[in-house]
């Protein structure tokens, strides 16, 4: 996160030589500095309704998972019978819907827990 706002307070906090290790391999893991990791650590608390990506790809899959699922079991509840064509389709579709679909839900539920939409 680039500012071209200047930075000039400091947090810190005390560790000990193993936590600092610990933190370091963390932060390198992620191609960064451990100041650079801190910060984005730290500035990411100001937001902590929003949701990580690792979040929204877990959810994004869950619910491509279930459009899958719900669409193939009502298809063969009513007698239908997929192709594999068909099946292809769907599951392109699903690929194509599910993240959008994932980020929605994710909004509506920070809303909520904002207090935003409640009725």
């Amino acid at each position: 996160m680039p500012s071209s706002e200047p930075r000039p307070r400091v947090v810190g906090s005390k560790v000990t030589e193993n936590e600092y290790t610990e933190l370091e391999k963390l932060a390198r893991s992620r191609s960064m500095t451990l100041s650079e990791w801190s910060r984005e650590v730290l500035l990411a608390q100001l937001n902590p309704d929003r949701a990580r990506p690792s979040e929204e790809i877990i959810l994004a899959e869950i619910l491509g998972t279930r459009m899958i699922l719900l669409n193939t079991v009502y298809a063969l509840a009513n007698g239908e019978k997929l192709s594999s064509t068909e099946m292809q389709a769907l599951i392109l579709r699903v690929d194509q819907e599910k993240g959008s679909s994932a980020v929605e839900r994710l909004a509506r539920i920070g809303k909520k827990l904002n207090g935003e939409g409640s009725r």
